[in-house]
C-alpha cells in the first residue's frame, strides 16, 4: 500500500502546484528564520564594516559558535560576504539594516519578527478559532508597537498618493482618519490640499508617533491626534471623509457593521468614506496575500478576517451608505446621502 506520501504525491500529479514545490514551499522558513534573526540580534549593525565571527560575537553579545553559523548562513543566502574569515554588508544590507542608514528598515522589520511568533501559533489558533496569544495593539511592550507602526508607516508611504489621487482631496475640508496610525495618510491628504483639516484618531500608546511623524511634515497646526476606540467610540460630526486604512481586517464582521455605523453618523451629508484593505474575490481563496492575511488575521487577532468586495458592500448598506464603487483593487468608495 501507498503510504502518505505516495498518496499526496499522486494527487499533486493533477493541475495545481507539484509536490516538489510544496516540499520546497515547507523548507523556506529555514531561510526566513536566518534572515529574520540576524534583524532581531542587529547582525548587520554588528558587522559594520567588517569583522571575524569572534568579533561579531563579541559586539552582539552572542556565543562565537551560534554567531559563526549564522554568518556563514547568511553569506549563503547573500546577504553577507566573506573573505579570509572577515564578513561584511553588501551594498544593500549596508543600506537598509544597519543603523545610523538614512534607509535603515530595522525599525519596520522588527514588526516581521513579531508576526513570525505568531504565526507559530497558527495550529492552535485554528483549534481554537481565534488568537490564542494575546491581541491588540494597546497592552503590548513599547517596542512591539513602535515596530508595528514602522511597518505601517513605511507601507503607507509608498500607498498614500495613489489613494489620494483616487480619492481626490480638492473638495475635502475635513478628514477623520480612523486608526490612523502613523498620520502617512493624513499628512498626504493635508500636502495635497492647503485648505484641509484632519484629525488622526488611535489608542493613546500609537498618537505620540502620529505626533512626531506630523511635527516633521511641518504640519501640527492642520493634522491633529486624538485618543480614541474604534471599537466603541463616537467619533464626532461635520466630516467630509472618513479614512479607513488597513483598519477593517481588524475586526470581526459585527464589529465592522458597528464601525460603519459610527463612521456614517461622523460624516455630513454627501460626505465619503474610504476602506483600504486587502479585498478577497467572492470565492475567499484569491489573491494569494490576501488569503494569506486572513490567517495573520487569525493568529493575531480575536476576530479579524480580510473580507471580499460583497461584505464590504453589505455592511456599507446597512449602515446607510450609497454609491458605493471599487476606483482601484484595494479601494472602496461610499457616500453617505
Amino acid at each position: 500500500m501507498l503510504g502518505f506520501l505516495g498518496l499526496l504525491a499522486m494527487a499533486m500529479e493533477a493541475p495545481g502546484v507539484s509536490f516538489q514545490n510544496l516540499m520546497e514551499t515547507m523548507r523556506n522558513f529555514q531561510e526566513s528564520r536566518v534572515l529574520l534573526a540576524a534583524v532581531e540580534l542587529d547582525v548587520f549593525t554588528a558587522v559594520g564594516q567588517g569583522g571575524t565571527a569572534a568579533e561579531v560575537a563579541s559586539r552582539l553579545g552572542a556565543h562565537p559558535r551560534g554567531t559563526e553559523m549564522l554568518l556563514n548562513a547568511l553569506v549563503a543566502l547573500g546577504a553577507l560576504t566573506k573573505s579570509r574569515g572577515v564578513y561584511r554588508n553588501t551594498p544593500e544590507t549596508a543600506r537598509y539594516l544597519v543603523a545610523g542608514s538614512p534607509d535603515n528598515q530595522r525599525p519596520a522589520l522588527m514588526h516581521t519578527v513579531h508576526v513570525w511568533k505568531a504565526w507559530t501559533t497558527l495550529t492552535d489558533a485554528v483549534r481554537a478559532g481565534t488568537a490564542v496569544t494575546p491581541p491588540g495593539v494597546e497592552g503590548r511592550d513599547p517596542q512591539w508597537t513602535q515596530a508595528f507602526i514602522a511597518a505601517m508607516h513605511r507601507g503607507a508611504l509608498s500607498a498614500a498618493p495613489a489613494v489620494v489621487a483616487a480619492v481626490g482631496a480638492a473638495s475635502v475640508r475635513r478628514l477623520i482618519d480612523l486608526g490612523g496610525g502613523s498620520g502617512a495618510y493624513s499628512i498626504a491628504f493635508a500636502q495635497a490640499n492647503p485648505e484641509l483639516q484632519a484629525e488622526v484618531l488611535d489608542l493613546a500608546s500609537v498618537v505620540p508617533i502620529a505626533e512626531r511623524h506630523i511635527a516633521e511634515a511641518g504640519l501640527t497646526g492642520r493634522v491633529k491626534t486624538r485618543v480614541g476606540d474604534l471599537l466603541k467610540d463616537e467619533f464626532g460630526s461635520g466630516y467630509d471623509l472618513a479614512l479607513l486604512s488597513s483598519i477593517c481586517h481588524m475586526f470581526s464582521p459585527e464589529e465592522n457593521r458597528d464601525l460603519l455605523r459610527r463612521t456614517f453618523r461622523a460624516l455630513v451629508p454627501g460626505g465619503r468614506v474610504v476602506i483600504r484593505d486587502f479585498i478577497l474575490e467572492p470565492d475567499k481563496t484569491a489573491p494569494k496575500w490576501a488569503v494569506l492575511f486572513a490567517l495573520n488575521m487569525l493568529v493575531a487577532t480575536r476576530g479579524g478576517a480580510t473580507y471580499t468586495e460583497a461584505e464590504y458592500a453589505s455592511w456599507l448598506q446597512e449602515a446607510g451608505f450609497v454609491s458605493i464603487e471599487r476606483p482601484q483593487s484595494d479601494l472602496i468608495l461610499a457616500r453617505r446621502p
